[in-house]
């Protein structure tokens, strides 16, 4: 029997009566994070799901502890030097764990902007499929090892694997590199608005901040005038700054004011075009990509014809088409494309050793579709870039390689694998699960999902609330076993009389429409939409029937476009928006990845957008949750109106830790120092000048009821929220955080370490404390994501208060409760892919699920029949 945790109740410590101490994972004394010297025997062999509200420190058991213990453990078994290129992270907290398996983590991944990452480059399809084409191929005639024999040169011979893929030097096709567009600098795009003059930013293809004010003055010293509206200046002179290739270099002689010494310098001018196409090239920074390809055209390549690939290599076929043809299959469709080769005359013909080459290769691939189709990805081409796949696709996509791997005695640790499911995927995801424990395996998953939980074997359900007021065990036995769990809210969720998520008693009615016509991208085609204004709209349907590419793409790309609001979203400022990436998909990406519309209506009812996505909320660790919202603004300024402060002579802008006056001149301001260790992975530790204060000595001199400004940052949201009280907009900001289920967050936690529910939500109150402007369109993809019920009910009663201030809200989402809540039902397929992409029932949810027809219809009835009462309010 697994001994009781100290906080634990008796009857949620009861343990396996088959498992004897070989068949436990037992952990003895773990404090990582919020977890409070917590003491569990977790049996193996089971699916396990690790489950309780955001924060409650479910996911420092599982991955912060579990996972970590058993990789640290993993690399004492490498070697110094192949261990210091290994990201090892740093050893768990935790007193001892015995009877760890190796582990292997599936984490939720939000994916990059790279073109040349795809469906078939993750799952390992791509590799195969181009063995194929250069093994069993029919190659025109002359090319094939028994016509070359003799004949041709060397490099005439059959190509290799490489050959096939645009993304080595000898595949790629030479004009467009491999990307099957070429891109030029559309020089109308170069000057944002001609009446301003240079100097007020009439070039809008210039990089921000210091390096645009440089050319500007290297401009100033060449004799033009950067003070003229710029459609004044000689037709001549504009033709030459704009499109110039030469690069003059002067001297600057830069106006600063009366407090900065102002030094000269040699500058070298670039013209706008010159930047973007440099920029486009060379940079390494997604963001600025983007920007470089606002200001080009695209074009299909002229010599592969969007095939990226050499002519040589798309002469070779199977089954008479060439490999660009069967990597823009959908996975189900290339398996029947598969099964017709094999007995296709071409393959027939092949030599008796190459037509087996063939056949072997088939089967294996055969053998990966077989598995991406059975975890529902049936519906994605091999050439998709996983740019525009959600972290629950990507995550599944790397769930089938290990379904695959044959691996018996491995302890798989996945974080929220029903993330992006619908209900009736969600079954296909329970058999993938089913699959890895028969094999072996234990199956750990951190979840919330209904569903996933009630077909667990085992729940371990960590509160009772978060932060602080987690980290204990409320239940460590069977699912069935939960409900004795006093404390658990889970417990409360998952009985029958689970409340319903907040909402109107009635569903509103509609003010206006906002209509959507000729919808052209991924696989919608030539849909026509219509969203209901003033209300809170539910697009659904299973995964892949375009949800997304509905909403969060064409419906944000259409209202963005007539607002020229340039992808400002989220409150954040309109030039730090415009350098991501547009529509979730980069600039520079392939055309079949971009979303059309014909035509539109009604955007005039429309006075912003707000496009709230799961994307990091910071690119680097300085970007945390003060910052970011900007409620560390007010912060820093109320510590420069202290009496000290005014005596030392001290600005708010002393108390960042972004600049030398007032961060540690150690660390400079991270906290953190990194050790080089020769053959040992770089380690880091608390910087020992400041202990991770991150402040230098002057600064943290400065007191406001006896805390420093870097004990500010130390605090929890809720503890920030009492210390800050009177203290505005700070105050208000915390509120909503706290209100929101976000109250466990530190104030100074890096950016990078937060989720994308977290990240989301933290995002939604950027907005929600700024003054209301007009009549607002909220978009949201999936914002339940990795919440649990209880964190869902405070999420949706904030966007039912958005409606019912006279803002419209539509979310693309799964889930049931949240669906139920809506005024207005959306439902998308009937299928994923090509057999989706249309609109199959729309109406209020109750009407939606009483026709019935449609997967959604038939989980939602079943939901709503077994829901006790009606609706219930965002206030009750």
């Amino acid at each position: 029997m697994p001994p009781s945790s100290p906080s634990a109740s008796a009857p949620s410590q009861t343990g396996p009566p088959d498992a004897g101490d070989d068949g436990l994972i037992k952990v003895r004394d773990a404090a990582e994070h919020n977890l409070r010297h917590v003491d569990v025997d977790v049996p193996r062999d089971r699916v396990v799901a690790f489950t309780g509200v955001s924060g409650s420190g479910k996911s420092s058991l599982a991955f912060a502890t579990l996972y970590a213990e058993a990789q640290q453990r993993y690399l004492e078994s490498v070697a110094p030097y192949a261990r210091r290129l290994i990201d090892q992270g740093s050893a768990p907290k935790v007193g001892s764990i015995t009877g760890l398996p190796p582990a292997v983590a599936l984490r939720q991944q939000h994916s990059g902007g790279s073109t040349r990452s795809t469906v078939g480059t993750v799952s390992r399809v791509s590799n195969v499929l181009r063995m194929l084409y250069s093994r069993a191929g029919t190659y025109p005639a002359g090319r094939t090892p028994e016509d070359l024999a003799g004949t041709f040169p060397r490099d005439a011979a059959p190509l290799d694997s490489d050959s096939f893929s645009p993304n080595t030097a000898v595949g790629a096709c030479p004009v467009c590199s491999g990307l099957g567009r070429l891109h030029s600098v559309d020089d109308s795009k170069l000057v944002g608005d001609d009446s301003l003059s240079i100097r007020e930013g009439a070039i809008a293809a210039w990089p921000g901040a210091w390096q645009g004010k440089n050319y500007r003055d290297i401009l100033a010293e060449l004799g033009i005038d950067i003070d003229a509206p710029f459609r004044t200046l000689p037709a001549e002179r504009r033709e030459w700054l704009l499109t110039t290739d030469e690069q003059p270099t002067v001297t600057v002689h830069p106006v600063r004011d009366a407090h900065r010494v102002a030094r000269s310098y040699q500058g070298t001018y670039m013209s706008p075009r010159r930047w973007v196409n440099h920029t486009f090239a060379t940079s390494k920074a997604a963001h600025l990509r983007a920007k470089a390809a606002s200001f080009m055209t695209g074009e299909l390549c002229p010599n592969c014809h969007g095939k990226r690939l050499k002519p040589e290599a798309l002469e070779v076929t199977v089954a008479g088409q060439d490999i660009a043809y069967a990597t823009s299959l959908p996975l189900a469709q290339l398996s029947a494309f598969l099964d017709a080769a094999l007995d296709h005359p071409d393959t027939r013909a092949l030599p008796a050793e190459r037509r087996q080459a063939g056949h072997a290769l088939i089967a294996g691939l055969q053998e990966q579709l077989s598995t991406l189709t059975d975890l529902g990805l049936g519906y994605l081409a091999t050439a998709r870039t996983t740019s525009t796949l959600s972290g629950g696709e990507l995550q599944r996509l790397h769930m089938a390689t290990q379904l695959r791997s044959g691996l018996f005695g491995v302890l798989y640790v996945l974080d929220e694998p029903s993330a992006g499911l619908h209900a009736s995927d969600t079954e296909l995801l329970l058999t993938a699960l089913r699959r890895l424990r028969g094999s072996g395996n234990s199956v750990f998953v951190v979840e919330h999902n209904a569903q996933v939980l009630a077909s667990a074997d085992w729940i371990v359900d960590m509160g009772p609330g978060a932060g602080r007021h987690g980290g204990r065990i409320l239940h460590n036995g069977p699912a069935r076993e939960l409900s004795g769990a006093p404390d658990s809210v889970t417990a409360r969720y998952l009985s029958a009389d689970a409340p319903a998520a907040p909402g109107p008693e009635e569903p509103r009615k509609p003010r206006e429409w906002l209509r959507l016509r000729g919808v052209t991208g991924n696989n919608l085609h030539d849909l026509d939409a219509d969203f209901p204004l003033g209300t809170l709209t539910a697009v659904t349907g299973v995964s892949g029937s375009g949800k997304s590419t509905l909403v969060r793409r064409a419906l944000a790309q259409t209202v963005r476009e007539h607002l020229h609001a340039d992808g400002a979203e989220a409150g954040r400022p309109a030039a730090e928006a415009a350098e991501e990436e547009e529509d979730g998909v980069p600039a520079w990406a392939p055309a079949e990845d971009r979303v059309t519309v014909r035509s539109s209506a009604g955007l005039e009812h429309v006075d912003r957008l707000v496009v709230v996505d799961q994307k990091p909320i910071g690119r680097t660790p300085r970007s945390n949750l003060a910052t970011y919202t900007g409620l560390f603004d007010s912060v820093r300024k109320l510590y420069a109106a202290q009496p000290t402060a005014r005596e030392l002579g001290y600005t708010a802008s002393r108390f960042s830790f972004n600049v030398p006056q007032g961060r540690c001149p150690h660390c400079l301001g991270d906290g953190v120092v990194s050790v080089e260790l020769l053959f040992l992975p770089t380690e880091t530790s608390p910087c020992p000048v400041c202990r991770g204060a991150r402040y230098n000595p002057g600064t943290l001199l400065v007191r406001h009821r006896e805390r420093t400004i870097a004990d500010v940052l130390a605090m929890s949201v809720e503890e920030a929220r009492e210390f800050l009280h009177d203290v505005q907009p700070a105050a208000r900001i915390l509120t909503l955080l706290s209100d929101i289920g976000l109250g466990y967050l530190t104030l100074g936690q890096s950016a990078t370490t937060l989720s994308g529910g977290e990240a989301q939500r933290i995002k939604l109150v950027s907005e929600l404390h700024r003054a209301p402007r007009g009549h607002s369109l909220y978009l949201l993809d999936e914002p339940t994501s990795g919440l649990h019920p209880a964190d869902v009910d405070l999420l949706v009663g904030h966007l039912q208060r958005l409606v019912d201030d006279g803002n419209t809200v539509v979310v693309a989402e799964h889930d049931l409760r949240t669906v139920a809540a809506a005024d207005w039902l959306m439902d998308l397929g009937p299928g994923a892919g090509d057999e989706g992409g249309r609109i199959v029932a729309q109406g209020r949810p109750e009407d939606v699920a009483r026709e019935g027809g449609t997967a959604t219809a038939h989980h939602l009835a079943r939901y709503l029949a077994n829901r006790p009462g009606g609706r219930r309010t965002a206030e009750s």
